[in-house]
């Protein structure tokens, strides 16, 4: 809890600081990068921040974690927190990682903000800043302490027991020990991180949803390669780094260095209706959880909808469909933007999502993976349709622009 000084402090300065943050964290992770080429190479994506993916997310979680400090009756922070945790602990962040942050965030602030930056200021924003990174060291203590690992220690070695073309875009590869020991046990909708070593000699690292885990021996991943492309505004997009490596350089019997699972978008357990949303390839923590229903022979009602460019394209197509027919109170619609010669029905449509062509229950668990867009229509979809926000849950692959919004 801030003090009655500092939350004043925030509270008037909030709204200069967030109008600046955009411009302060670009600056932060330059000077961060040129004292610590390291961390670049090694650890953050390096795609990311060539688009300003990443900048745009950390600027998001400060301000977000900054106006719930200072609110009232706000929710607390560290449910904010929780998902930015688990990421840290899936990459072995460690709690003196935090001190370098710190050092280049405050020092871009200045050269932003310069004589506006008093010294109360600057206190009461290092006192947001280290409650923000204490809530964060705590959270990730208990991640790695329920892994069984310190954060030095997360990393292991798997071997890829098969690869399968899931779509013209997608392989999955099945996941074991080397030893054929007992992999750590993951709960469905958790992912695991992926750290390759790429030709440039650099370490870069990707999170892909469990789509098996159900199983003590073996983890299955699907990797969708990210094509080259360009944004809307005409500036280029390079291909994705590590899932075209995945998917041109690894085969059977090659070995991965991963993380555990770790992964906030976790199946509940109680008995009330679940709704399963996702498009592309965002059915792969979906995939997770019915692979989990299926095995524990669920009796829960449960509606998943699936959005798709087209049959042909939808990874893990036939598997889907098994799995919900495999559930006794499961149904399946799927909307393909093309669907071809194929005929309508209820559960096979044209188009996108269409939240009104189902009968969605008010008391339903959502659980919601996919492009950005599609969630934000889905998610203001479902308001409307009168679910309550708390029953809303979301992964999204990559940084999360989505945080402080929803």
């Amino acid at each position: 809890m801030l003090s009655a000084q500092s939350t004043q402090v925030v509270k008037a300065t909030l709204p200069v600081i967030g109008a600046a943050i955009d411009e302060i964290t670009p600056i932060f992770y330059r000077r961060m990068f040129a004292a610590h080429p390291d961390l670049e190479r090694d650890l953050f994506n390096r795609g990311n921040q060539a688009q300003g993916d990443q900048q745009r997310a950390l600027a998001g979680a400060i301000a977000a974690y900054a106006t719930l400090l200072v609110s009232d009756n706000a929710p607390t922070p560290k449910d904010l927190l929780a998902r930015i945790a688990h990421k840290h602990a899936s990459l072995g962040i460690a709690e003196d990682q935090y001190a370098i942050v710190h050092k280049h965030l405050f020092d871009a602030i200045v050269e932003v903000l310069g004589d506006a930056v008093t010294p109360e200021v600057a206190a009461a924003w290092d006192e947001v800043y280290w409650q923000m990174a204490n809530d964060l060291i705590a959270i990730e203590k208990e991640l790695y302490a329920e892994a069984g690992v310190q954060p030095a220690q997360v990393w292991r070695t798997v071997v890829v027991r098969t690869r399968v073309q899931e779509s013209p875009d997608t392989v999955s590869f099945v996941l074991a020990s080397p030893d054929g020991r007992a992999l750590p046990t993951a709960r469905p909708g958790q992912y695991i991180s992926v750290a390759c070593t790429l030709p440039d000699g650099a370490r870069q690292i990707r999170q892909y949803s469990l789509t098996r885990a159900h199983r003590a021996d073996e983890w299955a991943i699907s990797v969708k390669a990210i094509l080259a492309s360009r944004a809307d505004d005409g500036s280029p997009i390079p291909e994705g780094e590590v899932s075209n490596f995945l998917h041109r350089s690894v085969f059977e019997s090659d070995v991965l260095t991963v993380s555990p699972p770790f992964g906030d978008l976790v199946l509940d357990t109680s008995d009330s209706p679940l709704l399963l949303v996702s498009a592309g390839i965002g059915s792969t923590p979906i995939i997770g959880m019915l692979h989990y229903l299926t095995h524990t022979a669920s009796p829960r009602d449960v509606m998943v909808l699936h959005a798709d460019r087209s049959p042909a394209r939808h990874a893990h197509r036939q598997e889907l469909k098994e799995l919900v027919d495999q559930l006794p109170a499961a149904t399946l619609h799927r909307w393909y933007e093309d669907l071809g010669v194929r005929p309508t029905r209820d559960d096979l449509l044209a188009g996108l999502v269409d939240l009104d062509a189902v009968d969605i229950p008010i008391d339903a668990q959502v659980y919601l993976c996919g492009p950005l867009p599609f969630m934000e229509s889905v998610h203001s979809s479902l308001i409307a349709c009168g679910l309550p926000e708390a029953n809303i849950r979301y992964e999204v692959f990559g940084p999360d622009k989505w945080l402080a919004t929803v």
